[in-house]
């Protein structure tokens, strides 16, 4: 059964995203892949990857992904937020740290996280 990885971009991270699922393109092929919204669908245009995209964030889509990690069903987040502008996502963050933490889920919130995180998947 293949694992779940589930990918959340702000928008001063997507194209950091879209260029780090470029560069594991082989790896991350080989997970299943959840996004939320506009995330998915650049990662899906960019690279060809097979993304199922949910609501964008702002419109719910991180509380979709956070309660399919309770449901057990996504197995590591990647979150790539922009650390310049604290105090803005606090709400996403703060409730995907704490499901991702009562559940034992790894969860990235930078590139150098995100590849130790998909290199531990596949």
């Amino acid at each position: 059964m293949q694992k779940v990885l589930a990918l959340i971009a702000h928008d001063q991270k997507k194209q950091e995203m879209i260029d780090f699922c470029t560069k594991w393109h082989a790896k991350l092929s080989r997970l299943s892949l959840i996004a939320t919204g506009l995330t998915g669908y650049r990662i899906a245009q960019a690279t060809g990857l097979p993304v199922e995209c949910v609501l964008p964030g702002h419109s719910g889509g991180d509380i979709q992904l956070a309660s399919r990690v309770a449901d057990g069903e996504i197995d590591g987040v990647i979150l790539l937020f922009d650390p310049q502008r604290p105090g803005v996502h606090e709400p996403d963050i703060g409730t995907l740290l704490r499901i991702c933490g009562l559940h034992n889920k790894p969860l990235a919130l930078n590139l150098a996280t995100a590849e130790l995180l998909v290199q531990s998947m596949v």
